[in-house]
């Protein structure tokens, strides 16, 4: 029994369920410190709907590239690509990720179902969670498996940048307010570069198994200068974002940190520091911290008005 739980725990992926979470209490925290509108019952369940749509994601992926995170389990193990190994391991049965799945993706339909009719959320309530699982459930999923379009990577940095933010906040009042928008551009354009960089360690995988991802699509070399570019974008953006006005400057002295880390890991990618795997693994790391300290950083500078 202890097995099969440490199984599914690795097949859920807690740890990297933050990327959504914490934009998603941003728009929560946003509604409250400028309208004065907070309910706890809302929140717990929006933070329910995003976690069974991610939940629904994570095991759709490890279903349908299972036989690419085999290849890539033969190149060396990666805590940030590759699957998690339970489905190659035979702790879990293939078709039961896929199981799981549909149950998470019916689940989240309950949710959105339940906020918009009984809560009163607002009339985009389900539409919103529907994007979130055309964009999270499909990114792997067969017929429309995004990865492999070359539009994975747009839909995660569309769901974990501007919808998280965006549902978040509209669930809470029931409109939307322009300052989601900028936030939503440095959010998005940090974990597009997640997914970006994760894709490096499992390239080859990737290539031999038709999965037709950005990187695959592009190369390593060319997918290392998209992933600078927008590296550079998230600065500019964040730095047009902190100078609105009311989250200077706080927000900036907050913000230092994550951007000396983010300019040090695109050095790192142009001098080819990628190209060493142990390496990798630790950018993708630091990867992982640039976008979550992006976000937290907008969440301090909103407490702090």
């Amino acid at each position: 029994m202890k097995e099969k739980i440490n199984a599914w725990l690795a097949l859920s992926r807690l740890p990297f369920h933050l990327v959504g979470i914490l934009p998603f209490l941003l728009g929560a925290i946003l509604a409250w410190v400028f309208l004065g509108f907070f309910r706890w019952d809302i929140f717990l369940w929006g933070i329910a709907g995003v976690v069974l749509i991610m939940l629904a994601t994570y095991y759709a992926g490890e279903y349908w590239d299972y036989e690419g995170d085999f290849l890539a389990a033969q190149k060396g193990p990666s805590r940030f690509a590759g699957g998690s190994q339970v489905l190659q391991r035979g702790l879990i049965k293939r078709r039961t990720a896929l199981y799981a799945s549909l149950v998470c993706v019916l689940l989240a339909a309950i949710v959105g179902i339940l906020l918009q009719f009984l809560y009163l959320t607002g009339p985009l309530t389900v539409f919103l969670g529907v994007i979130g699982i055309i964009g999270g459930f499909f990114y792997s999923a067969k017929p429309i498996r995004w990865v492999s379009r070359g539009l994975g990577e747009i839909w995660i940095a569309f769901n974990y940048g501007w919808l998280t933010i965006a549902a978040s906040f509209y669930l809470q009042v029931g409109y939307f307010i322009s300052l989601i928008h900028f936030m939503a551009f440095p959010v998005a354009f940090t974990v597009f570069n997640v997914i970006l960089l994760n894709e490096f360690p499992d390239f080859e995988a990737d290539r031999d198994t038709g999965k037709k991802n950005l990187v695959v699509r592009l190369g390593l070399n060319r997918a290392m200068i998209l992933y600078s570019l927008a590296a550079i974008a998230s600065w500019f953006t964040m730095a047009t974002t902190l100078t609105l006005g009311f989250l200077w400057p706080w927000s900036l002295v907050c913000y230092l940190p994550v951007l000396a880390i983010s300019v040090g890991l695109v050095i790192l990618m142009l001098r080819g520091a990628w190209i060493n795997r142990s390496t990798l693994e630790k950018l993708c790391g630091l990867n992982i911290i640039v976008n979550l300290g992006t976000t937290l950083v907008f969440i301090v500078a909103v407490l702090v008005l």
